[in-house]
């Protein structure tokens, strides 16, 4: 689904060079839940923003679903993100004078999407994530929990094939954090690749497979036989 080969990314700061990426090799398969693990400035967001075409490497190739995205155009690039990628960040990113609701069909709009099919997908989002209550409150107006399940109604309402999630739960309480981290999970069993980037060592260690970075390399990956969401039908 995602292979990098030999990605680098670089930045100029002032006069000087600096290494973002260092020759990163990378796999990873249609399904698979992934956790990106490491201190600040170890690369981490940087190689998130590559996976989700919202950057290009400097050097080395990116492959996703099976075709070569690193030269393409930048209209051709934002269609394949609009079609195939999904994103949840930390500061949820909703628009502030939109509704939930209006928030949630905003990709559809952009996509050109009928609006009688935009309102029954809409509906049936909010439903799914417990929002239909709060479809016509803007985001002010929703606690930190429902503003972060909007985010995920919107980021999976035109059924990407990978969802990225920068810190999905930064900005939320423990109990919420862990309600985020379910519905995201439930999205793995219908087959959507998840990959989280986190400081957090507890929400990492859900992920299936365990990418850890330093100074902008993949130095270690640690695996978990755990089935996501089995921790919570146990307890």
């Amino acid at each position: 689904m995602i292979q990098f080969e030999q990605v680098s990314r670089s930045f100029m700061v002032g006069d000087q060079q600096v290494a973002a990426l260092r020759d990163i090799d990378l796999n990873i398969a249609a399904g698979d839940y992934v956790s990106i693990m490491g201190p600040s400035g170890s690369g981490k967001s940087t190689l998130l923003n590559l996976i989700g075409l919202l950057d290009r490497p400097s050097a080395g190739t990116y492959r996703l679903d099976g075709g070569n995205v690193t030269a393409l155009d930048d209209a051709r690039q934002a269609k394949v993100r609009s079609e195939k990628i999904g994103f949840v960040f930390q500061a949820f990113h909703l628009v502030p004078r939109l509704t939930a609701a209006m928030n949630i069909e905003l990709p559809l709009i952009l996509a050109g999407v009928p609006a009688a099919e935009r309102k029954a997908r809409v509906a049936q989002l909010l439903e799914s994530y417990g929002l239909t209550d709060r479809a016509d409150h803007r985001p002010d107006q929703l606690s930190g929990g429902q503003r972060q399940r909007v985010a995920i109604a919107r980021a999976t309402i035109m059924h990407p094939a990978v969802l990225l999630a920068d810190e999905p739960t930064g900005n939320l309480d423990q109990a919420t954090g862990k309600e985020v981290m379910n519905l995201l999970e439930q999205l793995v069993a219908q087959q959507v690749t998840l990959i989280v980037v986190t400081h957090d060592p507890a929400i990492g260690g859900r992920a299936t497979r365990q990418l850890h970075m330093v100074d902008g390399q993949i130095v270690g990956e640690g695996k978990s036989p755990v089935k996501p969401g089995a921790e919570n039908e146990a307890g």
